[in-house]
């Protein structure tokens, strides 16, 4: 367990002391962001560290659309509300979204615009009170104890430390959780899911290019592949239309086998993923009706990252609860996305559970083992592969942490710990800003 860094001293003596805080967010996605605006709605001071110079997450640097908002089918009912509700009405508000009929889950997706969310997000913060700290990489965790009481960062000006009563690692990839000794399962317990390189298109003909079909667009993939002609390792994916004219954005590179903690691999990964996305872009101008005038527009910000470390908590969630819709006590949101597994195959396996109803997520999943002071909130989560892939979409990462961000404010408020906090407090609470559970 990590100490307050007696040793080595010249450590010690090279952190400054930075920011106090009653809640410490780490991770500025979409999970984190939620849960700051939480936090700081219902009264606490808080902090939220970003490593890069926008909020946003995979829905800034990666995508364009929120999956999970709604249950599948021809009847789509919300699953997810509150102050999510808020961040989809303020990009409707600046004419920035729309909905659109995902035609692989038979889900609305909502679409949007990431360069006016980006804009959307830190006003949101800032208008909450929301302290932000961009361009700043946590690098270590401050403990007493089992206690996580604060972490260390590496930001322009030097190492730093930023302290709170409750932190919030809403990083993704678990970074405070494995750093303070909580265990987690990751690529060594089995296979993780595969990355993505996204990008646009411009200039595409969208009227054309919109009438080929899911299905034949990947036919037309496997058959190229399979005649040597491009290197295209995913049969399947997305080029779906955008909110601006002419502009197609894609969900096709396929990448695997990737421990994305190790700095190496995650490297050769990026490269990778935007190589495979010019014999795409290739495969596209070339063989697909609409396409012909197409250029590159954007590549994503970084590598889309859907798996990695996920904490082991004090509950885990399973394949066995969703498909059975088990019911918890201390739910904290509700989810009815498929199981959506981008395993290392051509093809991406989707499986309905529960005939689409949606079920239950409970705050236990937010609560790591062997430590105090600290919540878990988006896809690092305390689930199972088969729960983890259904559970990992954006919209059930905002609700986790809107539930992360209330239950920190109310631990920090009332002086307990985060798995102190009485449940049926937090989900009125939730519920009281139009949580869904």
């Amino acid at each position: 367990m990590p100490t307050q860094h007696a040793t080595p001293e010249w450590y010690a003596s090279a952190v400054r002391p930075l920011w106090s805080s009653d809640v410490l967010v780490v991770g500025g996605g979409p999970a984190g962001v939620v849960a700051a605006l939480a936090a700081a709605r219902a009264g606490a001071s808080v902090t939220l560290v970003e490593r890069y110079g926008f909020l946003g997450g995979n829905s800034t640097q990666v995508l364009d659309r929120f999956c999970g908002f709604f249950t599948p089918g021809s009847d789509p009912r919300k699953v997810v509300g509150g102050i999510p509700d808020d961040v989809i009405g303020e990009l409707f508000r600046r004419h920035a979204a729309d909905y659109h009929m995902c035609p692989y889950s038979d889900a609305q997706l909502i679409t949007y615009n990431p360069e006016v969310l980006k804009v959307v997000w830190e006003r949101m913060a800032q208008d909450a009170g929301v302290r932000l700290l961009a361009h700043t990489q946590v690098i270590d965790v401050l403990c007493d104890g089992d206690r996580v009481t604060g972490v260390v960062a590496a930001s322009r000006g030097g190492l730093v430390s930023l302290r709170a009563a409750a932190i919030i690692d809403a990083s993704g990839d678990a970074e405070v959780a494995a750093r303070a000794g909580v265990p987690y399962e990751g690529i060594e317990a089995g296979a993780v899911q595969a990355l993505t390189t996204t990008f646009k298109l411009i200039n595409v003909d969208t009227e054309r290019a919109g009438q080929v079909a899911p299905g034949e667009l990947h036919a037309m993939m496997a058959a190229a592949h399979q005649r040597g002609e491009y290197d295209l390792p995913r049969h399947g994916g997305s080029a779906s239309l955008t909110s601006t004219p002419g502009v197609i954005a894609t969900n096709l590179t396929r990448i695997t086998g990737v421990d994305v903690t190790d700095s190496a691999q995650l490297t050769a990964a990026e490269i990778e993923g935007r190589r495979q996305a010019m014999e795409y872009v290739r495969f596209l101008k070339e063989q697909v009706p609409g396409y012909e005038r197409a250029e590159l527009g954007t590549l994503n910000t970084q590598i889309g990252i859907r798996e990695s470390r996920r904490i082991v908590g004090e509950y885990r969630l399973t394949r066995d609860d969703i498909v059975r819709r088990r019911p918890f006590d201390d739910v904290i949101a509700r989810c009815a996305w498929p199981i959506e597994d981008h395993h290392a195959s051509p093809d991406t396996r989707w499986e309905r559970v529960a005939e689409g109803e949606p079920f239950d997520i409970p705050y236990r999943c937010l609560l790591p083992q062997r430590v105090t002071g600290l919540l878990v909130a988006g896809r690092c989560l305390s689930a199972d592969h088969d729960a983890h892939a259904s559970v990992r979409v954006m919209a059930q990462c905002m609700a986790m942490g809107q539930a992360a961000g209330a239950a920190a404010a109310l631990a920090a408020g009332r002086g307990i710990l985060p798995r102190e906090v009485p449940v049926s407090k937090l989900q009125d609470r939730i519920r009281a800003w139009g949580a869904l559970i």
